[in-house]
């Protein structure tokens, strides 16, 4: 029997294509590996958030308390510019408004006349104060104040973009083509954008997940660069007037970096900066109600960045972020300016992608390759130090350098790779399992195999107490096949003769004891106990009978002088188990009806019949037609044991059983018509050998059914 085996190249393709579609997520980022590879982010931030350095940025916060002490919101101008003018005395290098003025203040007296029914003096004289927004206006004028403006307006109609307060120097290519593009926005009122120092977008770009994790420095405003709050912030306070934008064009590489003023801040491609976050700190609030009434020392507000935004709950400018919580839109702004001042910044680098790329590319051929040639315990050992190196490298690049880089995609990917090896392994295995069961069961019975199988237990030395029955057969003749003819060919011929031989035992699921040249032994109820063993025995013996008798004829028509079968059956207790030692070790039964079925088919040579079965074999399957032989004696045994012949009804000669019962009787009882009755039986049936047999013990005047074959 020949097995090709699974080659390893089959594996290894089939490891290489799981590689290949994991680099496809990798390189095409779909909206699951991006959920996975934030999540990952996000975790990281958990674990370990930035530490919060008392930068010179606070919030100027609008909170509950201040609407419920100073007056819901909106207040009017004229107290947005009281606090502005708060503000300005600490000198501060630059106040941003998180607040979008774009209407008119409704509170103002010209607004106010349209709603109130009076007089028309009181009318003129009202007319002559002064508008709200103007005063704010005023207010702003040479306040280092940076308004916003909303890139949402759901209007169609093009705007006419706030006037330019800085320039844009682009380096290495146009950076428009990269960065977060708005079709549409609502702007602040233009005495507000006449008299700010700086206009920048009020927007977050959230992920799927609805989560603020990176901010926008630019936008492209249909071709037209704007800046963002933030970043206006960080210019106004350096008094700069340029953005620097470094962009790559090589394979779309994108924004490397942006300079505000003489600040160098890393970006992604799209030009924006991933938020470290910090847990809550109280530090960075001042409550507006504490500024306007003058309980907050100037000083403590001298030469820095002002941001003047909502955290009240009915304002909602509330938003996600990676620690789990909701805070004010206006923290953001403040975290993002905390970073670039500390020049602390949290990055993917641009090449992020292509090492993890590699990980899944290389890892994953290591992990596949160990996977499909190592065992289960090595190779689950092997991905699970590659998914902890991967981890640790991860987590320390965070911790360590402030870099993001992605795990957990890489980690799918490998854990892919493993799971389709794994799967091509254990069905690699199923068939070379088959394959050396079906090998092994050329070598030992398919039934002792499947037994070993489902009982490795069993390949324990050491046997136990069983009945079984023994079926022996032996060709005769067979060295004198050999001497008159071709070597090669008389083990052709005896190699077919033993194979079907074997067929047959094993169709009757008998266990294949051992082959001695041309001989074979057959052993039934045994690994498996079988509780009609004796009755399978037996009809085996006969099958056999039939098939050695057919191939014989055939032959001896061919001109070949092949011999004829002898059959021994015999049934008894018997130690059956493994016998040997720990090197090697057989399994076999060992006791006496093992050698008494031997001696059984020997002593066919000198019956005259070719099956001879005992008493015991047949108790078991007593509707198969026997006729009685005698009362054997063979050598070594002082016992003498019943033994019968089955009838088949497929042979001719035979005697009639009547007949034939009739005249043992007499032989047994040592009457003196057996011998004429015998003579009778030989002379109509002369193709009898057994009557033969029995006629010619008579003739020597051996009386009776004892036979004697001890010195035989």
């Amino acid at each position: 029997m020949h097995e090709k085996p699974v080659k390893s190249r089959t594996g290894l393709g089939l490891t290489l294509l799981t590689i290949a579609c994991a680099a496809f997520l990798q390189l095409s980022n779909p909206v699951p590996v991006q959920i996975l590879r934030n999540t990952t982010f996000d975790q990281f931030q958990r674990f370990q958030p930035r530490n919060y350095h008392d930068e010179p940025v606070r919030i100027i916060d609008i909170d509950d308390e201040s609407l419920k002490r100073l007056g819901q919101w909106p207040w009017p101008r004229t107290r947005l510019a009281k606090l502005l003018a708060v503000l300005k005395q600490a000198e501060p290098k630059a106040i941003a408004f998180d607040i979008l003025f774009a209407e008119a203040d409704r509170t103002s007296p010209q607004a106010m006349l349209n709603l109130w029914p009076v007089s028309e003096d009181l009318r003129r004289l009202l007319a002559k104060l002064p508008d709200h927004d103007q005063i704010f206006a005023e207010e702003m004028t040479g306040s280092h104040v940076i308004l916003g403006f909303s890139p949402n307006d759901p209007s169609p109609a093009e705007r006419q973009l706030p006037p330019a307060k800085a320039r844009f120097v682009e380096i290495g290519g146009s950076p428009k083509p990269y960065l977060p593009s708005i079709q549409d926005f609502v702007a602040p009122l233009p005495p507000f954008e006449t008299a700010a120092e700086g206009i920048g977008a009020l927007t977050f770009i959230p992920d799927a997940d609805g989560i603020i994790r990176k901010i926008p420095l630019l936008l492209n405003y249909r071709g037209t660069l704007v800046p963002a709050l933030a970043a206006e912030a960080l210019r106004i306070a350096q008094q700069a007037k340029n953005y620097t934008i470094v962009s790559g064009t090589e394979n779309g590489a994108g924004i490397g970096e942006i300079r505000i003023g003489k600040m160098t801040v890393p970006t992604t491609a799209q030009g924006e900066i991933w938020i470290h976050y910090t847990r809550p700190e109280a530090r960075r609030f001042i409550p507006a109600w504490q500024i306007l009434s003058g309980n907050i020392p100037a000083a403590s507000l001298q030469g820095g960045i002002l941001l003047v935004g909502a955290s009240a709950q009915g304002l909602m400018d509330l938003r996600f972020s990676p620690l789990g919580d909701i805070i004010p839109g206006i923290e953001i702004h403040a975290q993002a300016l905390e970073q670039m001042l500390s020049g602390s910044h949290l990055l993917r680098p641009s090449w992020s992608n292509s090492l993890e790329l590699l990980i899944v590319a290389l890892g994953g051929l290591a992990v596949g390759l160990i996977t499909l040639n190592a065992g289960a315990l090595a190779s689950f050992g092997v991905f699970l130090l590659a998914l902890a190196s991967l981890w640790l490298g991860a987590w320390q690049a965070y911790q360590s350098h402030y870099l993001l880089v992605d795990p957990m995609v890489p980690s799918a990917g490998l854990g892919l790779v493993f799971l389709v090896a794994s799967v091509f392994r254990h069905l690699y295995s199923e068939r070379r399992q088959r394959w050396v069961k079906e090998a092994f069961a050329r070598y030992i019975s398919p039934n002792r195999v499947e037994h070993l199988i489902e009982h490795p237990e069993a390949l324990e030395l050491g046997g136990r107490r069983q009945v079984c029955s023994f079926v022996f057969s032996d060709l005769a003749d067979f060295t004198g096949l050999m001497e008159c003819m071709d070597p090669g060919e008389a083990v052709a011929l005896l190699n077919h003769y033993l194979d079907e031989m074997i067929a047959i035992a094993f169709l009757h699921h008998g266990t294949l004891d051992r082959i001695v040249g041309d001989a074979v032994a057959i052993m039934f109820s045994a690994p498996l106990e079988q509780k009609d063993h004796q009755r399978r025995a037996l009809e085996c013996a006969i099958d056999m009978q039939r098939f050695a008798r057919r191939y014989s004829q055939d032959l001896n028509a061919k001109g070949i002088r092949f011999g004829q079968t002898r059959i021994g059956v015999h049934t008894g207790e018997v130690i059956v188990g493994n016998f040997g030692g720990n090197t090697i070790f057989d399994y076999r039964a060992l006791g006496d009806p093992v050698n008494t079925a031997s001696r059984l088919e020997g002593a066919n040579k000198y019956l005259g019949t070719s099956i001879c079965v005992s008493e015991a074999t047949l108790a078991g399957c007593p509707d198969l037609p026997a006729r009685p032989i005698g009362r054997l004696r063979v050598k070594g045994k002082t016992i003498p044991l019943q033994v019968f012949e089955p009838l088949d009804a497929v042979l001719s000669g035979q005697a009639a059983l009547e007949d034939y019962l009739e005249a043992y009787r007499l032989m047994r009882e040592e009457q003196p018509g057996a011998i004429a009755a015998f003579r009778q039986l030989a002379a109509n049936y002369p193709g009898d050998s057994l009557v033969a047999f029995h006629w010619q013990r008579l003739r020597e005047n051996k009386t009776g059914d004892l036979i004697e074959l001890s010195g035989k």
